[in-house]
């Protein structure tokens, strides 16, 4: 059975079990198990707790700013001459590793520059 609450005016209603606010003040109400309910407020305020407590707790996971780093991205022919270094042959192997390896550094080092988004390659 729903839960409902009375409000005195309306009659019984489905309301948000986190905050108490009936179907009419919020924008959405999601279903539960056993015919519970959480409004969208109350989701974006559990939403913002969990990435604070997530982002404290892991804080090499958290999304760097990179605007004000001073990295030094190699081109592709320099990280193929390290690979030189290191690997004998696999010459085909090495280029497109150089390639995907700018790639993908360019597209991380982009992330907060602008809205194009540089496309992912799946180089196996």
């Amino acid at each position: 059975m729903a839960r409902t609450v009375d409000d005195g005016r309306r009659g019984k209603g489905i309301y948000c079990c986190f905050c108490g606010k009936r179907q009419d003040q919020v924008r959405r109400l999601f279903s539960g198990l056993d015919d519970t309910y959480i409004c969208d407020e109350c989701v974006n305020i559990c939403s913002d707790i969990l990435d604070e407590e997530f982002y404290d707790d892991e804080e090499l996971d958290r999304p760097a700013d990179t605007k004000g780093l001073d990295i030094n991205l190699l081109k592709p022919a320099e990280i193929k001459q390290f690979l030189d270094e290191y690997v004998i042959g696999q010459e085909d192997a090495k280029k497109i590793l150089s390639v995907a390896v700018y790639n993908h550094y360019k597209r991380v080092l982009s992330l907060n520059e602008s809205d194009v988004e540089l496309q992912k390659s799946n180089i196996l």
